[in-house]
C-alpha cells in the first residue's frame, strides 16, 4: 500500500544531509561544550556555528539567539521572561484567541499569579485585527504575544503592523514562528518583534531542539537556573547534535525557500481545488491567500474528524484534525471556534500540510481516496440526509 504523508505541521523527517551532520556530533565530536579539552571546544565551536546560521537565516545577531529544546519552551520563556521582568512596568499581557497552547497556557498560569490577561477575538479567517491590538494597549500593558502563522489553519498574522504599534506605545512584543519558518520569509526585523519562538522538528531538524530570539537589550530575565550555559539565560547541557541539526536545516530551508514555496503552493491549490469539487458539504478554514503555502484545513459537514483520520490511515494516508499537541483531545478545535466555525464542523476538522516530499501523484491519489471515505462515514451519520450521502 502506498503511503502518503501529509502532516509536516506536525512533525518533519530530518532531511538527509541534516541527519549525516548530526550522527557526527552523536559518534564523533560528542564532547560536552562546557569542558575546556579538544573534544568540548570542538562541540562549543559546532554550537557557536549553528549560532551564527540560525541568526543570519532570522536577520538577527548571533548573541541574540538562545538555543532551547523546541517552540514550547521557547514560548514559555519569551513570555514568563518577559512578564517577570518587567513586573514593576505592569501586569497586562495581550494575546490572541488562536494561540498555540504553548502561549495560551502559560498566560493562564500567569493570569493566576495576578497578571492581567487580554485575548482578543479573530475574524473569521483566523486573523488578529491590528486596531484592536492597539485599542487594547494600557498604561500598564508589557507585552503583546501573537503567532506569525496559525498551525491549525494556517493564517499568516500582520505581525509586521503589530510590531510596529508594538514599539510606538514601548511595549514587548513576542511571535511564535515555528509554523512560519521555512514556509515564508521570517526576519526580525522586518517583523519589529522582541522575541521570536522556532522550532527544529517543523523544518526537518530533529524533535528536542528550538531556540528563542531575544533583541539585544530587551528587560528579559532567565525562568530556569541550574548552570551558566546560553550565557545564563537557558541552563543545561546543550544538545549539541540537534542544535547542529537546527542551524544546518535553517540554512538549507532559507537556500530552498522561494523555489518550494511556489512548489508546495501549487500542490495544496490542486489539492484544495479537488476537495471542493469531489466532496461536498466542505467549507476552507483559514485566510484564502494570506495563508502558508503549504497549508490546508477543510471541515466536513455530518463527519467526525477522528472516524475521518484513522478511514485515511487505513488507506496509508497520514493527516491531522488539527494541532498536533491536542491530537489526544475530543474537544472541538478552539481556533475553528474562535473563528466562528459551528462546533459540528469544527468536529468535522481535516488538516492536510505538504512537505519537500509530497508530490502531485501523492495529490491525486488523496483525492481518489477521500470522497469514497467520505460517502461511507456519512451514510453511517444519523444525521446525515440522504441528499447529503449522494456524492
Amino acid at each position: 500500500m502506498r503511503r502518503i504523508y501529509f502532516d509536516h505541521s506536525a512533525t518533519t523527517p530530518v532531511h538527509p544531509v541534516v541527519a549525516g551532520e548530526m550522527f557526527h556530533y552523536v559518534t564523533v565530536t560528542f564532547g560536552n561544550p562546557s569542558s575546556i579539552h579538544s573534544f568540548g571546544r570542538e562541540a562549543k565551536k559546532a554550537v557557536e556555528a549553528a549560532r551564527e546560521k540560525a541568526a543570519l537565516v532570522i536577520g538577527a545577531e548571533p548573541e541574540e539567539i538562545v538555543f532551547t529544546s523546541g517552540g514550547t519552551e521557547s514560548d514559555n520563556m519569551a513570555i514568563r521572561g518577559a512578564a517577570y521582568a518587567n513586573r514593576q512596568r505592569g501586569n497586562h499581557i495581550i494575546t490572541s484567541a488562536v494561540e498555540h497552547h504553548a502561549v495560551l497556557d502559560t498566560c493562564a498560569a500567569l493570569e493566576k499569579e495576578g497578571y492581567i490577561i487580554t485575548v482578543l477575538p479573530v475574524d473569521k479567517y483566523g486573523m488578529v485585527d491590528p486596531e484592536q491590538v492597539a485599542k487594547s494597549i494600557n498604561d500598564n500593558t508589557i507585552l503583546i504575544s501573537i503567532m506569525h502563522a496559525n498551525n491549525e489553519v494556517g493564517t499568516i498574522q500582520p505581525i509586521s503592523e503589530i510590531g510596529e504599534i508594538a514599539r510606538e506605545k514601548g511595549v514587548l512584543f513576542h511571535t511564535d514562528a515555528v509554523q512560519s519558518l521555512g514556509k515564508i520569509p521570517v526576519n526580525v526585523e522586518d517583523l519589529q518583534v522582541d522575541f521570536l519562538s522556532l522550532s527544529g522538528h517543523k523544518i526537518y531538524a530533529a524533535k528536542g531542539v528550538g531556540a528563542l530570539y531575544i533583541r539585544r537589550g530587551t528587560c528579559w530575565h532567565p525562568v530556569d537556573f541550574g548552570g551558566g550555559q546560553e550565557k545564563k539565560r537557558r541552563p543545561g547541557t546543550e544538545n549539541v547534535p540537534g542544535i547542529v541539526a537546527l542551524g544546518r536545516a535553517m540554512e538549507i530551508a532559507a537556500a530552498e525557500l522561494v523555489e518550494e514555496s511556489k512548489r508546495l503552493y501549487h500542490l495544496r491549490e490542486s489539492l484544495v481545488r479537488g476537495i471542493l469539487k469531489k466532496v461536498p458539504y466542505v467549507q476552507l478554514n483559514g485566510h484564502p491567500t494570506s495563508r502558508l503555502p503549504n497549508h490546508v484545513n477543510v471541515s466536513f459537514d455530518y463527519i467526525e474528524g477522528e472516524s475521518l483520520l484513522l478511514s485515511l490511515d487505513m488507506r496509508g494516508v497520514a493527516a491531522s484534525s488539527g494541532s498536533a499537541c491536542t491530537s489526544g483531545s475530543v474537544g472541538a478545535s478552539h481556533v475553528l471556534l474562535a473563528m466562528g466555525v459551528p462546533p459540528e464542523y469544527a468536529h468535522g476538522s481535516l488538516r492536510l500540510t505538504l512537505g519537500r516530499d509530497n508530490t502531485q501523484e501523492d495529490v491525486d491519489e488523496f483525492l481518489n481516496i477521500l470522497p469514497t471515505i467520505v460517502q461511507r462515514l456519512r451514510a453511517m451519520s444519523p444525521l446525515a440526509s440522504s441528499d447529503t450521502c449522494n456524492l
